[in-house]
Parts: C-alpha cells; sequence; structure tokens
C-alpha cells in the first residue's frame, strides 16, 4: 500500500481518544490523496504502522465509512472511495453554503464582529512573515467562524460542519504554497470589506469565488495523488 507511508505515528493522545486521534490521521491521508480512490486498505499493516492494534483503527473505519470515504466489502475488505470527484462535489457544496453564509452575515454583522474579523486579518498578515502554516490555518478557521456567527444561519452552519471532514485538510494543502497564503489573505481581506460595508450580493460572489478558486487548487493536488 503505496499511500500509507505517507501516514504519520500515533502522537500522544491527551483530549482525543485513540479512535478519534487515529480517524484524523486516517480521514486526512485519504482525503489529501496519499491514500488513493479505489485503494485497498490493509488493516494489519496500517495498525502496524501507526503502532496500535486493530480494534481502534477498524472503529475510525466505521466512522469513515458513514462519511462515504471508504467502502466495505464482505469477504474482501476495505477500499477507500474518496477521489477527484467527490472532492469537487464537497467543494461545491462548501462554496454554495459559505456564500449564503457570507450573504447572511453582511445583512446582519455587527460592529463587534467587524472588529474581530480586521484583528484576525492583521494577525493573518503578521502570519505570512513567520510561514507558520498550522498557525494560519486556526486563524483563517476563526475568520470563517466569526462570519458564521455574524450570519445567525443556524441551519446552514449545521449543514456546514458536514465539510469539516474536507475543509481543513483541503486548507493545509493549498496553504503549503506561499503564492496561495497571500491570495487567501488578500481574498479574506475584501471578504471582510464586503461584510464590513453591508453589501450581501459582493459577499457572496467573493465568497463563492475564494471557495471555488482554493477548492480547484486542491483539486488538482488529488487528482495528482491518485495517478
Amino acid at each position: 500500500m503505496g499511500g500509507e507511508d505517507a501516514l504519520l505515528p500515533v502522537e500522544p493522545v491527551f483530549l482525543k481518544s485513540l479512535r478519534d486521534h487515529v480517524y484524523s490521521l486516517v480521514r486526512d491521508a485519504i482525503v489529501s490523496g496519499r491514500l488513493k480512490g479505489g485503494e485497498k486498505l490493509n488493516e494489519r499493516q496500517l495498525a502496524s504502522q501507526l503502532g496500535i492494534s486493530t480494534t481502534p483503527l477498524k472503529e475510525a473505519l466505521r466512522v469513515l465509512e458513514a462519511e462515504g470515504l471508504v467502502r466495505s466489502e464482505p469477504r474482501r475488505g476495505i477500499y477507500v472511495t474518496f477521489n477527484a470527484a467527490q472532492a469537487e462535489e464537497m467543494m461545491l457544496a462548501r462554496a454554495a453554503i459559505e456564500s449564503m453564509i457570507a450573504r447572511q452575515a453582511a445583512k446582519r454583522v455587527n460592529e463587534d464582529q467587524i472588529a474581530r474579523m480586521r484583528a484576525l486579518l492583521v494577525d493573518m498578515r503578521a502570519g505570512l512573515e513567520t510561514v507558520d502554516v498550522l498557525q494560519l490555518i486556526a486563524l483563517n478557521e476563526r475568520f470563517h467562524n466569526v462570519i458564521h456567527e455574524a450570519s445567525g444561519c443556524d441551519y446552514l452552519r449545521r449543514l456546514q460542519s458536514g465539510q469539516n471532514i474536507y475543509n481543513h485538510t483541503a486548507r493545509l494543502s493549498v496553504l503549503s504554497e506561499e503564492r496561495e497564503r497571500f491570495l487567501a489573505v488578500e481574498e479574506h481581506e475584501a471578504i471582510a470589506s464586503a461584510i464590513a460595508a453591508r453589501e450581501p450580493d459582493l459577499a457572496e460572489r467573493l465568497m463563492r469565488d475564494h471557495v471555488i478558486r482554493s477548492g480547484e487548487k486542491h483539486l488538482v493536488r488529488v487528482s495528482q495523488a491518485g495517478n
């Protein structure tokens, strides 16, 4: 299984259960394309590589199967089902949901939320100098969370939470490139300005364009990893 070589050993587990930790590792390997669509997973080999028993791995795989990232075939084994086509669907779903959330945020945002968005953008700009990708991702996610809060869209936010299995890994993939980091901050600044100016049409369009552009970048990486 060529893709398994790219998995990391299990790190010390503090707040997460072992199953959740293993789930995160395998999920990220699948969504990033390191474990390829159609690939059969050798559970014993994978558990050995991670330094665990097969029990937490089997539990993690059941969760991944419920999410549509793997499938279990009786007497044949478990196969990765995530591929570029599924990644594209997830990206389009996120673009639709996030753009509607941004639209509503532009209608409902308050001054405190505008100030928090702007403060996060200052931190993002500073983060471009340190090139701490994980910190930039954390700031990115906090920025989107402020927009979600400002929107007041409980139902859309619940729908969006189903995209979290894809979003973090996609950001890690895309923001590893310097040009993409600068583009992402510029796009976030434009989105924040549209929301602060209470321009829902513009906020919706800018958010959709941002999600699709960065998502297409991730699609290229998934496609390349699958070849």
